[in-house]
């Protein structure tokens, strides 16, 4: 599940560590790691020569179906080797019982001899059916496996207890063993003593407190905190060590503190004092994704990419540098401009610079150092901005004026309704409801996004908000782009709401135009509680009696004359739109805050990711792939996007896979035969369905688990993805192949789409990929009808912080000007090494990554979190490294004072404070009068202070007291 860090001290490791991939933290030490064979079974030269001996006594060999044979003499092992195990081994395997110690005890839970003789059926059944194929011939069932009855004449030679209860006795459950709950030990951040709690309990308590941390990283964060109430915990390895009543810290891995009334001692976790925040996402290790910093950081700088810097425009990132200025070196980001000029941006200037994301690389426009054009665009843009941000306003102002129906919330009939969902919600499935329960009981008119990838359960999110409507007597419309989907959602609600008295129809192709009008009718008489369909529900006869929800499946699929019509219906009822997918213009609007957005990133239980290959066309590999899947009882997608020859393909399919039952399905087809191909298709008749792009949407098949895509170079990203979620949607590990001409008969654009597919396997990220589309295609029009963005002038990140500093203006009753939009920003020099040593973090690209986020943070928890992560994955901070936080942390306190630059050195320095500052003008008089020998006026702007302030840290603690001192003075 996770990957291990290895920390070397020479050529000797100091410590192996589990840590998470996504947040690259320690999540415990470990003592050593047992790396194991990576099969069951030798494959040195001895196994493999056994084995080519043992398959020609076994079976008879035909010089064209040695597939097997031959891979294994060449020393590969293909997939689902573990089949021909016995043929390693001059013995029969010997059963798992033969492993066991003599006192072993076996539990079981539920029926063994149902389960063992269910196996034995299918495992017989399978090779009745297969073991004929000459290109996979197979072992008889009992080479494998134990038969019933030798498992059960086995199992009786042992002690066995066999589980039939799920529940605790009460007896059982009462049982404490001398435990007790810790007193609530919390923060309170907001008292003028937050830490009372903590300390009046230490001085209460009696025996040893031992402190527990999940890392070195938080054992330093932790220290700082205990130091307010002056305790100075004693360092200590485990437990055992904590004798006399001390206070102790020590890293470990418990999750909530408690006392242990026997032994009188007590142990207290970080999250007993901070509360679940700093709790480990052990708990749920399936990860959480920031939609933000997925949007904003996508992928790394690679040297040659355009970046936007807020003062000087587009330039290219040309590398990483260290160069030495009076004496101090610091790391610098250099630039290259139009005319090759180039310019030097010191590291901690990082937060005016973004990545370029308005358009092809290639095209990005570079600006000319020292020019007006960029001031120019910029000015253009921050105007554009207005518009859009006033126009957004707009329809967010609509939503707020027009009262919403607020819907009443009954929990038990919805707890019930809950209850019979199938399986167990997951986090961010949970988030997103209560979120959109939150919404709808809201007076106004809800607006949500939710994304998640194909099949992490949307739909679910869906009912859970129907049933809620239905259950206050309102309608619910079902917007879907296709008639197969509509057809599919209209199954699966049916299905789900079974139990509860709720009439649900269909508006498609599929029905009779008789049935329609009936429908219509009795949809506008109130009589129909959810109606399904497809655009056919935009149309103006359509007229529901009392709409209070409208659920949209794939926004991006219906076209620009319905996304005005569904945007109509915005300031009116409920919307949730679901996407797997989300298109640039949904995924800017769901950004800049008018819509809100739930990202659904985990994936359920047991899902695997699909694994996607990107080949050059070859017949074989296509065979291969088709039977692979066919002879382990699945079903494949073959896509051919083109209606004209897909019945040649089709044949040619037959050819090259004969053992395949092959039917065809494509748009243009007559509605009722479509339905019957794909009905017998999820009724498992064929096994390859060879099809256009009809199935992009949403067809639920759980068999079909290999999907082969020709001249996938044709298709756009986000299609792309939609059509690799059709495969995947149970617990089998499938499969997707997109095959492509050659690369020279490809377009650089196509070749990027696919690259980045490929690179995108993880499960959740369709998210990623509308942004990577974004970057590709140029970034969408917020509001107009074409995708091709106006933000190629500035670029996306900025454009988006200009949009937002925008709205939050206009929100505020203020006009934004450009000097609102683009905030000053604060420049601080205290003359002293401040960077990130390369022999600390060896990687550039990493060491960019974290100038940024540095530069980026927002308060002083987010780079308490920088600090952790970097003690945790690099060790303890060098100086420069530890300047380099203290210097951000100096420039967040003075951006908040209005304070323009900050400038320190042996004998003093200067701050220069902004128009519009918040320092009491009163008390920097008084200072002055009081001090006159250590501070005076040098301008009207600027403060000069004298102190000897030789000693670096020196410098920065006397620095960071007086910033205290203005914080304590600040006015409104």
């Amino acid at each position: 599940e996770q990957p291990y860090r290895l920390d070397f001290f020479d050529d000797e490791i100091d410590s192996l560590r589990l840590f998470d991939a996504d947040t690259q933290r320690t999540l415990e030490e470990v003592e050593a790691i047992n790396l194991l064979p990576a099969h069951e079974f030798p494959t040195d030269k001895a196994a493999i020569e056994l084995f080519r001996s043992q398959w020609r006594d076994t079976f008879e060999v035909k010089r064209d179906a040695e597939h097997i044979y031959q891979q294994v003499s060449k020393g590969t092992l293909p997939a689902g080797i573990e089949y021909w195990q016995p043929l390693f081994f001059s013995e029969p395997l010997p059963p798992l019982f033969s492993y066991f110690p003599a006192n072993t005890l076996v539990v079981n839970t539920g029926s063994l001899e149902t389960s063992a003789e269910r196996f034995q059926a299918d495992t017989l059944a399978r090779f009745e059916n297969r073991g004929v194929d000459p290109m996979r011939p197979l072992l008889p069932p009992e080479a494998l496996w134990l038969r019933v009855d030798e498992l059960f004449s086995e199992l009786k030679r042992w002690p066995r207890l066999q589980l039939k209860t799920d529940h605790l006795p009460e007896k059982a459950a009462n049982t404490n063993l001398g435990f007790q709950k810790l007193p609530d030990l919390a923060i309170q951040a907001q008292q003028k003593a937050p830490l009372d709690a903590l300390r009046k309990f230490l001085e209460s308590f009696s025996g040893p407190v031992i402190f527990s941390v999940e890392s070195e990283g938080r054992r330093e964060a932790l220290g700082e905190l205990l130091a307010r109430i002056k305790i100075a915990p004693k360092r200590i390895l485990r437990l055992d060590e904590a004798q006399d009543a001390g206070r102790y810290l020590m890293i470990g891995a418990a999750e909530h503190g408690f006392i242990d009334t026997q032994r009188n001692l007590a142990l207290i976790c970080e999250s007993d004092l901070l509360g679940e925040r700093v709790a480990r996402r052990r708990l749920d290790s399936r990860r959480t994704i920031n939609p933000d910093t997925l949007i904003r950081n996508l992928a790394e700088l690679h040297v040659g990419q355009p970046v936007v810097h807020l003062e000087h425009g587009v330039g290219r990132y040309a590398g990483m540098t260290t160069l030495e200025a009076g004496g101090i070196k610091g790391e610098y980001l250099m630039l290259t401009y139009a005319n090759d000029a180039k310019l030097y941006v010191p590291v901690s200037s990082l937060h005016l610079i973004s990545r370029y994301a308005g358009g092809a690389e290639e095209s990005a426009p570079l600006h000319k150092l020292g020019g007006d054009a960029w001031s120019r665009a910029r000015q253009k843009a921050a105007e554009k901005v207005r518009d859009v941000a006033a126009e957004l306003l707009d329809i967010y102002a609509q939503r707020a004026a027009k009262e919403g129906f607020a819907f009443k919330h009954d929990r038990e009939q919805y707890q019930l309704f809950c209850d019979s969902f199938p399986f167990e919600t997951t986090p961010d499935q949970a988030q997103a409801i209560n979120a959109v329960l939150s919404d709808m009981c809201q007076p106004l008119a809800m607006d949500r996004l939710v994304c998640g990838d194909v099949g992490f359960g949307k739909t679910e999110v869906a009912m859970r908000a129907a049933f809620l409507a239905v259950e206050n007597h309102k309608q619910v419309a079902v917007l879907v782009p296709t008639t197969l989907l509509a057809q599919q959602h209209y199954d699966n609600f049916r299905d789900r709401f079974a139990n509860w008295p709720v009439r649900i129809e269909m508006l498609s192709r599929f029905r009779s135009a008789k049935e329609q009008t009936q429908i219509l009718a009795e949809a506008a008489e109130g009589k129909i509680d959810i109606l399904i369909g497809t655009h056919k529900l935009l149309q103006s006869d359509v007229k529901l009696r009392d709409l209070g929800l409208l659920i949209v499946d794939e926004e991006h699929r219906f076209g620009v004359r319905h996304k005005e019509r569904i945007k109509a219906m915005r300031a009116d009822v409920d919307i949730l739109t679901l996407t797997a997918t989300p298109i640039p213009r949904t995924l800017n609007m769901a950004m800049s805050g008018m819509r809100d957005l739930s990202i659904i990133a985990t994936p359920p239980a047991r899902r695997l990711a699909v694994k996607t290959f990107v080949r050059e066309y070859d017949s074989l590999v296509v065979r291969e792939a088709i039977l692979r899947e066919i002879l382990r009882g699945g079903q494949v997608y073959y896509l051919y996007n083109d209606v004209e020859n897909i019945q040649k393909a089709a044949e040619r399919l037959a050819e090259l896979v004969p053992e395949a039952r092959i039917a065809i399905g494509h748009g243009q087809m007559r509605e009722r035969e479509l339905e019957r191909v794909m009905n017998d298709f999820h009724h498992q008749r064929f096994n390859v369905l060879v099809c256009t792009t009809i199935i992009e949407t949403g067809i639920d098949i759980p068999t079909a688990n290999t999907i082969i895509i020709e001249r996938a170079d044709h298709f756009g990203l986000a299609q792309l993805h939609q059509l690799r979620g059709r495969v995947g949607r149970s617990h089998h590990q499938a499969y997707a192949w997109l095959l492509t001409p050659h690369p020279k008969a490809m377009t650089t654009d196509a070749q990027k789409r696919l690259e980045a597919i490929a690179s995108l396997e993880d499960l959740g990220a369709g998210f990623a990929l509308a942004t990577h589309d974004l970057e590709i295609r140029g970034a969408g029009e917020l509001l107009g009808e074409e995708q091709s963005g106006s933000m190629e002038t500035i670029g996306f990140s900025l454009y988006m912080e200009l949009l937002e500093n925008a709205v939050d203006a206009l929100k505020a009753g203020r006009e934004p000007s450009l000097e609102d939009l683009t905030s000053q920003q604060t420049e601080v020099e205290l003359r002293m090494p401040s960077l990130l040593p390369d022999d600390f973090i060896p990687d550039v690209n990493t060491r960019l990554s974290f100038y940024k986020r540095i530069a980026s943070a927002k308060n002083e928890n987010e780079l308490e979190e920088i600090k952790v992560e970097l003690i945790d994955r690099f060790g303890l901070l060098p100086d420069p490294a530890r300047n380099l936080l203290d210097i951000a942390r100096l420039r967040q306190q003075a951006q908040k004072l209005g304070i323009r630059k900050l400038e320190g050195n042996e004998k003093g320095g200067t701050i220069e404070f902004a128009e519009k500052n918040h320092v009491d003008p009163a008390w920097l008089i008084g200072l002055l009068q009081k001090q006159p020998q250590h501070f005076r006026l040098d301008g009207p702007t600027r403060l000069k202070f004298i102190q000897d302030l030789s000693e670096r840290k020196t410098r920065i603690d006397w620095v960071r007291q007086f910033m205290q001192q203005l914080e304590e003075n600040a006015i409104a």
